[in-house]
């Protein structure tokens, strides 16, 4: 726990520090990497390439030192942080490390300001965030290894059959090596990936794209043209061949209720919203499944929701828009009116897609009278604010 004393240098240092963040935490991925070069496979490095993990990371310690008096909205803020982390299988012993290296990139930007008063105060912060989500994963990794079928850390997994969804995604069906039982998971959550890629290890983190079995996990993958893992799944990967998962993880699962459903993605996004769909329809509330794709090619799951369609005739609207071909039910892109076209009130909201894609149908289903409580969604790669676009 803080001291007095260190609570007050706290509150008249976080304007600079917050002003400089950005610049910390530039300095902070390429110093850790350095240092602790065992540390990097951890992280995707296009997203360190492009910026989004630094601001992830800067995002993060300025809700943490924003919401920290009041615990409970504390711990529910974290929670996206834990959920990567456990797809990641973070330990404790590797905190120590960000908080090395994220005070020394704190001392090489601001310098002499940075007093042994002033580092030991934010070690003192950074500590305390660092117990706190140690103490929320270790109860997450308890929780998945207790149930039947559950483990921790990773178990490894075959590949026991392949499906070409799209032009450019593909679905891994994973059973495990053991032939034991797996644990269910929660519709709309993502699985944690090691990989070893020419002798590399590898995390990624995929949306599990269909309702829990008690036998198998399914990811369903786009091939992207620089993407390592992608490619990996894509041009290496075959039947029979093993990888190692991770528990599955995330919080874009549905919201207990009656209400109406709205579930719109774009491109690879279809992947949490289709078993999403699947549960709700189970049971018994009304779904409106509107998915945007280049054209018919790039159109993944269209027999499996036309198979629930034919199902559930009452209860699912299928809606299809490509930005090419006549062969939807819209031609371009989702707009705002558009989205009118299939809001209804009280309806909660689900999109996941790219970030401009759910960047606009946020502000849209905004301007539509949608409060925030009902708009959902989830990334695919470090979490960013939607309005920041």
């Amino acid at each position: 726990m803080l001291t007095q004393a260190q609570e007050q240098i706290i509150d008249a240092t976080a304007p600079v520090v917050a002003e400089h963040l950005d610049a910390i935490t530039q300095r902070f991925y390429p110093l850790m990497f350095t240092r602790y070069p065992e540390v990097a496979p951890l992280f995707n490095q296009a997203h360190q390439q492009d910026g989004g993990q630094p601001r992830a990371l800067a995002g993060a310690i300025l809700a943490y030192v924003q919401l920290r008096q009041t615990p409970e909205t504390a711990r529910a803020t974290l929670e996206i942080v834990v959920n990567k982390h456990i797809s990641l299988d973070i330990q404790p012993d590797q905190y120590p490390i960000v908080g090395e290296c994220l005070m020394a990139a704190i001392a090489e930007e601001l310098g002499e300001a940075i007093t042994p008063e002033v580092a030991e105060a934010w070690t003192a912060l950074y500590n305390e965030l660092a117990g706190l989500l140690i103490e929320l994963e270790e109860q997450r990794y308890q929780e998945f290894a207790n149930r039947p079928g559950g483990w921790r850390s990773t178990r490894r997994f075959k590949i026991a059959a392949t499906r070409q969804e799209s032009r450019v995604i593909r679905s891994f069906v994973l059973e495990p090596e053991d032939g034991q039982p797996v644990a269910t998971h929660s519709p709309g959550q993502f699985i944690g990936v090691r990989l070893t890629i020419d002798g590399t290890p590898v995390y990624r983190h995929y949306s599990l794209s269909d309702v829990p079995n008690g036998r198998s996990y399914r990811v369903s993958i786009k091939r992207e043209a620089e993407g390592l893992a992608s490619r990996y799944f894509h041009d290496r990967l075959d039947v029979g061949d093993t990888l190692e998962l991770l528990p599955p993880a995330g919080e874009l699962t549905l919201a207990k209720g009656d209400e109406p459903l709205l579930l719109i993605s774009g491109g690879v996004g279809q992947t949490p919203l289709l078993p999403m769909a699947r549960q709700a329809l189970e049971e018994g509330r009304q779904v409106t499944y509107v998915h945007a794709a280049l054209d018919a090619e790039h159109h993944a799951f269209g027999d499996a929701l036309a198979r629930l369609t034919r199902a559930y005739p009452q209860t699912l609207k299928n809606v299809t828009v490509y930005e090419t071909g006549d062969a939807a039910d819209h031609q371009g892109r989702i707009n705002d009116a558009l989205l009118a076209t299939y809001v209804t009130p009280q309806a909660r909201c689900y999109f996941v897609g790219p970030h401009g894609f759910m960047a606009a149908v946020n502000q849209g289903l905004e301007r539509l009278g949608v409060p925030d409580t009902h708009r959902h969604y989830e990334y695919f790669g470090p979490a960013q604010d939607l309005t920041a676009a």
